[in-house]
């Protein structure tokens, strides 16, 4: 399929085909295979499927629902690129499971540089997400396009750390369904230099399920994925099982062992992950593969040792089958609130309405404790971490000091008090 040039209806015939019922990435090469094309497929599937009565039940996409989100798609100033595409990224072809048809915002031209992923905690620490600024900055002077998630955390601050050279952010939902919905702004600032890009339908509301396909993709546009703060049962832990398997290298950032969000990292370093506690350790590992010389490797063992359950992680025949179907214990990434914003609103597509639930708030006093971790942090990081003016950040950390959750160590720095 590469090398490819496909007109408009070309490119329908592909999307079609993928948003047919029960046809997910590995059915879609089969039957583009076996007939030789798109719309040979879509032809030729109603035999198909009557000579295989009982098994998987097959429905074909309405044609003019999908004329609907393509011209939906033009007017985001959006637009559909396949597998054959030039601007398809050839790191992400190479995968089991590609997705055949990614719907992009932005600059196309940033899906074809090297790229490296970095993901971690939701909620992570001042000190978790000054190093990911320091991380993504470095490994963008070397010319590193940075793939994430656009989850709160760890993923925001490797965007923002990165909108200048670029970065690439992945979604679980549909082009026009950001989430979490405080981070529409951000996808926007995105779109300048990088690009947003969904394998999902325009108007899809992200379900829990939605969230291990969107990981597969983010590891499978990088070289290497690199996790940094990490709890045992973290989503991020997917993103390196995925990266692993995918023949691509995993980084993991050490952590203390007294805090619950470096579990993950440091079981990574046990099970085989490559250290990661400078931008160097990722550049030089990669600088072969970069040049041509090399191919990525996996790293971790083939052991479960720091994984998540595996069960479900991403099922290719679930995307419009039954919602019941029970999810992974690790696909959790939906439950902060459950609401999905627009991005933009197309004058001719109305997407599904978001769920209501309102963003939970917390105080000051809280955000600055959740930020703390056992490892000292400068207060200088604190407030570039919280978002906060100074003296009510330093009027937090007193009130945390007097009632003995908070240890000073010298040098401006503070750390949360063990126990």
């Amino acid at each position: 399929m590469s090398g490819a040039r496909l007109s408009d209806e070309q490119r329908l015939d592909w999307l079609q085909l993928i948003r047919s019922d029960n046809i997910g990435p590995r059915t879609f090469r089969t039957l583009i295979n076996r007939f030789g094309g798109a719309r040979a497929a879509l032809e030729g599937l109603p035999d198909l499927v009557a000579r295989h009565a009982g098994g998987r039940q097959i429905k074909i996409a309405k044609r003019q629902d999908c004329e609907r989100e393509y011209e939906s798609a033009l007017k985001l100033g959006a637009r559909f690129i396949v597998m054959g595409d030039r601007e398809y990224p050839s790191a992400l072809r190479e995968i089991d499971s590609p997705p055949p048809v990614l719907c992009v915002l932005g600059e196309a031209s940033a899906l074809m540089r090297p790229m490296a992923a970095i993901v971690g905690s939701r909620n992570a620490s001042a000190a978790g997400l000054a190093f990911t600024d320091r991380l993504a900055r470095e490994l963008a002077v070397a010319d590193f396009v940075i793939a994430s998630g656009l989850a709160r955390g760890v993923d925001q601050r490797a965007h923002r750390a990165s909108l200048q050279t670029g970065t690439v952010a992945v979604l679980a939902g549909g082009l026009d369904r950001i989430y979490p919905p405080e981070h529409v702004g951000l996808a926007q600032e995105i779109c300048a230099r990088g690009a947003v890009i969904s394998e999902m339908p325009l108007g899809w509301e992200p379900r829990g399920r939605d969230f291990p396909r969107r990981n597969r993709i983010v590891s499978g546009l990088a070289l290497a994925t690199v996790v940094i703060e990490a709890a045992r049962r973290s989503g991020s832990l997917i993103t390196a099982r995925f990266a692993n398997e995918q023949g691509r290298e995993v980084f993991a950032v050490p952590g203390s062992p007294l805090d619950p969000r470096a579990e993950g990292c440091n079981d990574l370093l046990r099970n085989g992950a490559t250290l990661c506690t400078r931008g160097a350790d990722v550049i030089e590992a990669l600088a072969p593969i970069v040049a041509g010389g090399a191919s990525p490797r996996a790293n971790l063992r083939d052991d479960d040792a720091g994984f998540p359950s595996a069960e479900r992680l991403w099922d290719e025949t679930d995307l419009f089958g039954d919602p019941a179907t029970p999810l992974s214990d690790a696909a959790h990434e939906l439950d902060d609130d459950g609401g999905q914003t627009a991005l933009f609103q197309p004058d001719v597509f109305t997407p599904a309405p978001a769920p209501g639930a309102a963003i939970e708030q917390i105080s000051q006093l809280e955000q600055i404790t959740q930020l703390l971790g056992v490892s000292p942090v400068s207060i200088d990081d604190l407030v570039r971490a919280s978002g906060l003016p100074v003296a009510v950040v330093q009027a937090a950390l007193f009130d945390l000091e007097l009632s003995g959750k908070l240890v000073r160590t010298g040098g401006n720095l503070v750390a949360r008090a063990p126990g």
